[in-house]
């Protein structure tokens, strides 16, 4: 044990976020036929159950458990997005989802904002973490997972009159009977059916591009960014403390596009390409910036960090603004990713949110090994490829939805 949590931390992380996404894109195949069987609810408290032992491994960490436990948060990862997805649609109607959609995503970052927040000026000034203080960080974070699990059983039931893409008459209770009489093999293999149906739509091929852009921001931003500001040096002594501070703002940028977007989508009457146009914007800004701010090799810095220098002088307040820039950016995405699945795949929101965790998981897990070996300049020309096509798609699957609405057609299920 003891040479195993005195390696690298950054061989540490890299090979277990490549457990946990290698496994969570597999599992995305299977978690709709899961879901189908036990229904939203059940599946999101059975994944908040996984998520409460993988944090609980951290306070007496061994390499079979770290590593038995990245396996399984893989699998509940991928059952509780398709399940919160799931539960975020039938929860909402055509007018809602957007509003929700923003709520839930506000929601999901705050932790962002208030777990570097702690640790910022918990940890300040500290060059080494004891293990009282890793203890007493890990036990808190499972005692909140747990009753933020059991909270799930608080969602409340939907009235089917306001469920998204609940437009069948008064049969519904035959069809109740007849689904609870279904055998649940025959529940699983239909879901998996309608994920492979699902994937080779026109609509969905093209929202992967969109989804696969925001897998590569998402490892960026998440880890290849922060280890950038750690390894620049002539940001001084406060380089590693400048890293939680990013995380604080990417969590505030999030924050406040979920709960901007959220209010806003209610009276927008101009759908979701103009917020989607903001994001890339956004982003398309962060990512210059980054490339002026940031020594090309930061990413790939040994241990030591790098005295390279940048096109302009490094600057921690430009390096801490792109921070807000990226978590705001993403947020415009994600928020805009859900609202338009939720609406277009209301009756399939399984599979749906299936698919796109699938794409997104397999675009994060390959932007993790290149990051380890591509100069920065290389990683931003990719994600502005991908970010430009990907919005370019999204805004062709939102015009057609709206001309789909606008004649009053049928466009919610596969």
């Amino acid at each position: 044990m003891g040479s195993w949590l005195h390696c690298s931390p950054a061989i540490q992380l890299d090979f277990c976020m490549a457990i946990i996404y290698g496994v969570f894109s597999a599992s995305n195949l299977i978690t709709p036929s899961v879901v189908a069987i036990v229904g939203p609810q059940l599946s999101m408290f059975a994944s908040g159950l996984f998520y409460s032992m993988y944090i609980a491994v951290f306070i007496q960490p061994f390499p079979w458990s770290f590593y038995t436990a990245s396996v399984f948060i893989g699998i509940a990862a991928a059952v509780l997005w398709t399940a919160q997805g799931n539960c975020l649609t039938i929860n909402s109607d055509e007018h809602t989802i957007g509003r929700n959609s923003g709520i839930f995503w506000a929601l999901l970052q705050s932790s962002l904002f208030f777990g570097n927040l702690y640790i910022y000026f918990a940890w300040q000034g500290k060059t080494q973490i004891s293990e009282s203080d890793r203890r007493t960080v890990f036990i808190a974070l499972t005692v909140i997972s747990l009753v933020g699990t059991v909270l799930f059983f608080l969602i409340r039931k939907p009235d089917s009159e306001n469920v998204l893409g609940e437009d069948e008459s008064s049969d519904d209770q035959d069809v109740e009977v007849n689904e609870s009489a279904q055998n649940n093999m025959t529940k699983a293999v239909d879901a998996f059916k309608k994920s492979l149906k699902l994937c080779v739509t026109k609509e969905m091929l093209l929202l992967s591009i969109t989804t696969a852009y925001t897998g590569l921001e998402l490892t960026f931003f998440s880890g290849v960014y922060g280890t950038c500001i750690g390894a620049v040096n002539k940001f001084g002594a406060e380089e590693k403390s400048l890293i939680g501070l990013s995380g604080i703002f990417i969590g505030i940028g999030e924050i406040l596009g979920g709960s901007l977007f959220g209010l806003l989508s209610k009276n927008n009457r101009f759908g979701r390409n103009p917020v989607v146009l903001l994001g890339i914007l956004v982003h398309f800004t962060a990512f210059y910036l980054i490339f002026l701010n940031m020594p090309g090799d930061a990413p790939i810095a040994p241990v030591e960090g790098t005295d390279s220098s940048a096109y302009i002088k490094s600057s921690k307040e430009v390096a801490i603004f792109c921070s807000f820039l990226l978590g705001l950016g993403d947020s415009c995405f994600n928020t805009q990713l859900l609202s338009i699945l939720g609406f277009l795949y209301s009756e399939d929101s399984a599979p749906a949110f299936a698919v796109f965790k699938f794409v997104q998981s397999i675009c994060a897990a390959v932007a993790f090994f290149y990051s380890n070996y591509l100069l920065l300049h290389w990683q931003l020309l990719v994600m502005v490829i991908f970010g430009f096509f990907g919005t370019v798609s999204f805004f062709t699957v939102e015009w057609e939805a709206a001309a789909i609405v606008a004649r009053g057609s049928d466009y919610r299920s596969i």
